[in-house]
């Protein structure tokens, strides 16, 4: 998701857009342990997404959002 994007979500939406991913992030890195991945730039990119979106989530708490 692109930052723009995020910023529409409620705080609320963010976190749980945030476990989400953290739970993708960890079923990667057992997949890649396991078996190895096809893309091994997905980790990358899912951790980029989780600090985007607690980027976001300071930014709303520092608003008082």
């Amino acid at each position: 998701m692109k930052a723009a994007e995020l910023r529409k979500l409620k705080k609320e939406e963010l976190e749980k857009k945030v476990d989400e991913l953290k739970t993708e992030l960890l079923r990667l890195k057992f997949q890649q342990k396991i078996s190895g991945l096809d893309n091994p730039m997905a980790i990358k990119n899912l951790r980029r997404e989780i600090a985007r979106a607690l980027t976001i989530i300071r930014e709303k708490e520092l608003r008082g959002e």
